[in-house]
């Protein structure tokens, strides 16, 4: 199971895959294993499984002494209870509710992730990339995905603030309005250059007669 990216409490529980059920033969883990952002990874597995003999090669940020002190620190801290998880939780509602007004209001597809880790999509391609231009201005950092840059994904910090979170998605909101707004003056433009010139047909024969009376 690959947990690099959403595992160390990054959807709420420690490892993403616990609210599925799911036991593993071996896990990967890197990112936040350090709690310092310094490189480290590390590969759990079964002991059955366990053939690599001692400095083996089997990974690839095997950590330097620095990184395994501050990893050991973070899990005694961090995970010695449940508060770090439960606030996590807390957090990926509220940027749940955030997204989904977010979609409501700019006619947006539902948003899709789980605890803090969110992604909103869009329907058309690359309209993330704008909405990241945007917010990278105002002094936010979001990440793209999807296959078209359709989907801005949602990482912020575990151990986030309340006001840094409310300014994080104020300017989400704002990245995504003028954004909007920039579609909907293009749309706009788009239908004057394809609308017919002149008067609609069924007055035309009426300005016409109009015309003709006024020259006799």
């Amino acid at each position: 199971m690959n947990d690099i990216q959403m595992g160390c409490g990054r959807t709420g529980p420690f490892f993403s895959f616990e609210p599925a059920g799911i036991v593993p033969d071996i896990i990967s883990l890197s990112k936040s294993i350090d709690g310092y952002g310094t490189p480290m990874a590390l590969t759990l597995m079964r002991p059955e499984y366990d053939v690599w003999r001692p400095g083996e090669y089997n990974g690839t940020l095997r950590g330097y002494n620095s990184a395994f002190v501050t990893a050991a620190r973070a899990l005694e801290v961090f995970w010695s209870d449940g508060t770090l998880q439960a606030r996590a939780t807390a957090s990926g509602e509220k940027v749940g509710r955030a997204l989904t007004g977010l979609a409501q209001r700019y006619g947006l597809p539902a948003p899709r992730g789980r605890g803090p880790a969110c992604g909103l999509p869009f329907d058309r391609p690359g309209a993330a990339r704008e909405v990241w231009r945007a917010a990278y201005r105002a002094g936010l950092l979001v990440e793209t995905a999807g296959p078209q840059d359709e989907v801005v994904k949602i990482l912020p910090p575990l151990t986030i603030g309340y006001e840094q979170s409310e300014k994080g998605l104020g300017i989400l909101d704002e990245a995504i309005a003028s954004t909007a707004g920039r579609r909907a003056v293009a749309a706009s433009s788009d239908e004057r250059e394809d609308a017919p010139s002149g008067p609609p047909p069924q007055l035309r024969g009426r300005i016409n007669r109009s015309s003709d009376q006024r020259k006799g």
